[in-house]
C-alpha cells in the first residue's frame, strides 16, 4: 500500500464544499488579506497542516520606542475633596470627575457655560421664521 504525500492537498470533502452560489460572499470584516511588499516566509509545517488554515490578523497596535512604558491611568478621585469616586463618578461638562456631593455645577468651581450653552441649542432647535412681505396696491 502507497502512502501518500505530505505536501499532497487531500479533494475537499462533501461537508467542507460551499455550495455554488451566483452572488460572491461578502469579504470578512474580521481577517484582512496581507498586503506586504515582503517576501513571505514560510514556517516548519507538519503533516496536518494542509488541513488547517493560518491566517495573520493585521497588527493594529503602534509600536512603542523601546525602554518607555506608557502607563495611562484614568482619573478616579473627586476634583474638589480628592475621594475616591472609583466607578461611581461623573464627569461634569467642564471635563473634570466628581463625587456625588460636588456632581452638580454650583457645588463645584465649575469653567462651563450653561446659559450660552442653552442659547445655541434653543436657536438651533427654533430657527427663525419670516413671513415674505406682503405687497400693498
Amino acid at each position: 500500500m502507497e502512502r501518500k504525500g505530505c505536501n499532497r492537498p487531500s479533494p475537499p470533502s462533501p461537508s467542507t464544499q460551499q455550495p455554488p452560489s451566483s452572488a460572491a460572499s461578502p469579504p470578512s470584516i474580521f481577517m484582512k488579506p496581507i498586503q506586504s511588499s515582503e517576501p513571505a516566509v514560510q514556517t516548519n509545517t507538519t503533516c496536518n497542516s494542509h488541513k488547517r488554515k493560518h491566517l495573520v490578523e493585521e497588527e493594529t497596535s503602534p509600536e512603542l520606542p523601546e525602554g518607555r512604558g506608557v502607563v495611562i491611568s484614568l482619573p478616579n478621585r473627586c476634583s474638589s475633596c480628592h475621594k475616591k469616586v472609583g466607578l461611581i463618578g461623573f464627569r461634569c461638562r467642564c471635563g473634570d470627575l466628581f463625587c456625588s456631593r460636588h456632581r452638580y455645577s454650583d457645588s463645584h468651581v465649575c469653567s462651563f457655560d450653561y446659559k450660552a450653552a442653552g442659547r445655541e441649542e434653543i436657536a438651533k432647535a427654533n430657527p427663525v421664521v419670516r413671513a415674505t412681505k406682503i405687497i400693498k396696491i
